[in-house]
């Protein structure tokens, strides 16, 4: 192969892994058998691409998450009930499917946001940079998944 052809190799290469940003690493709840293959079965039907940003890697492999895009949108099942939230917090409906946010987030519209949804066992948690945010599309992709592959334990917003 001609040294010219060898440099374009290689340049090609070295884009190729200067373009990688490494896995998002999500830590995964502690949840029993039954729960994990509910995550599993939810997070498989997640779409590709999520408000426009693609899939990322994720570690560990088996964690209950997904990742799309740089910052990355985090979708993570099995969470425990969103601190501060209780039966008097602001909560709004995507999709049939109720969401939590803190009061802070709501009201700073470049704040990062941790959703959380509400009336649907187990738990997911959305985390959107605030770059990305309103998260409408987000939360209404992730909401066909929950209606689809979790089960309803109460009232979206109570």
């Amino acid at each position: 192969m001609p040294a010219r052809a060898w440099g374009a190799v290689a340049s090609a290469a070295l884009l190729l892994v200067s373009g990688c940003s490494g896995a998002v690493e999500i830590d995964s709840p502690d949840v029993d058998d039954a729960t994990r293959a509910t995550c599993e079965s939810f997070l498989d039907a997640l779409p590709d691409t999520l408000s426009g940003e693609s899939s990322v890697d994720v570690e560990p492999d088996d964690a209950l998450g997904r990742a799309w895009g740089d910052p990355p949108i985090v979708v993570t099942c099995g969470v425990d009930k969103a601190e501060g939230f209780n039966k008097f917090s602001a909560c709004w409906e995507a999709n049939g499917v109720g969401f939590y946010a803190p009061d802070d987030q709501l009201t700073d519209p470049a704040a990062d946001m941790v959703l959380t949804t509400i009336g649907f066992t187990p738990r997911v948690e959305i985390r959107v940079p605030g770059e990305l945010r309103p998260p409408d599309a987000v939360t209404v992709d992730v909401g066909t998944a929950v209606k689809k592959h979790l089960e309803r334990d109460g009232h979206p917003c109570v």
